[in-house]
């Protein structure tokens, strides 16, 4: 990976793209035929991988996901007291008691609630940009993650467009962007995965991008090449937009919630054949 003061400054540069999706978040409720409001709902049950979210209301615009008290962990069987409010765009699962499923994070996963194949919104190489206002609560992330839907297990590999960690975002707003690969069970990927240190003011709406090509992929903040690469999937992948709250073993005091990150928008542009 090339970051910071290794890289040339560049500025993204759209001409070579057609805007192809322009998702604002701006209709009375989500667009089910794009978005998934669970999280990886195949090692959970409905009623944990639920997301909480709002779509613009009191004149706040686009998504609004949400963590509160009272929301269950995630799976305690498998992540302890892990909380998500996630959105995605595709899922797939085996049968239940099978092991088959999107993104098995750790060995023994079991399948709890079997998932049919949804190929909801799945780009193949692009232009994707997230705006976005991250939660600033020391526990919380808040990530767009582009993940393989794994048609066979080998394409699992994934891109980080953006994680934001409350903890890492100073009181002036400065602080770390991580981005990058992991290759998960890809073998022709390796792991290249960076936080880059910023002075921009995170706190703050910012745009996020991956411009993703065959063979590599670029990193944007607010338009400025921040990362690069010589790698990257070469398979459709889905969308993975979430708030975790990560637990650190101190209690979860009431007076703190709800935790909460403001998307703006998303965009997919592809490429000008």
């Amino acid at each position: 990976m090339r970051v910071g003061d290794t890289l040339p400054p560049s500025r993204l540069d759209r001409s070579g793209y057609r805007l192809a999706v322009d998702e604002r978040f701006d209709g009375p409720e989500l667009d089910t035929a794009r978005w998934l409001p669970h999280y990886l709902p195949q090692w959970s049950t409905p009623d944990r991988s639920a997301a909480r979210y709002t779509l613009g209301t009191d004149g706040t615009r686009g998504l609004t996901l949400r963590i509160d008290h009272d929301q269950p962990a995630w799976s305690r069987e498998y992540d302890g007291e892990l909380r998500v409010s996630n959105l995605q765009t595709g899922v797939r699962s085996g049968p239940a008691g099978s092991g088959s499923g999107q993104h098995p994070f750790r060995e023994g996963l079991v399948v709890r609630t079997p998932q049919p194949e949804q190929r909801l919104w799945l780009p193949h190489y692009g232009l994707i940009e997230i705006s976005l206002v991250p939660c600033l609560h020391p526990r919380a992330l808040t990530a767009l993650w582009l993940i393989g839907f794994e048609s066979t297990p080998e394409q699992s590999g994934e891109l980080c467009v953006v994680e934001l960690f409350g903890r890492d975002i100073r009181a002036d707003g400065a602080g770390r962007v991580g981005v990058g690969v992991h290759p998960f069970g890809d073998p022709g990927l390796r792991d290249d995965f960076v936080q880059v240190e910023t002075a921009v003011d995170l706190r703050r709406e910012r745009t996020y991008a991956v411009e993703w090509m065959p063979g590599a992929a670029r990193f944007f903040l607010d338009d400025e090449l921040i990362a690069e690469t010589g790698q990257s999937p070469a398979y459709p992948l889905q969308l993975m937009l979430n708030l975790y709250e990560l637990p650190d073993g101190n209690p979860r005091d009431p007076a703190e919630y709800p935790l909460e990150a403001r998307v703006t928008g998303v965009r997919y542009s592809q490429p000008v054949a």
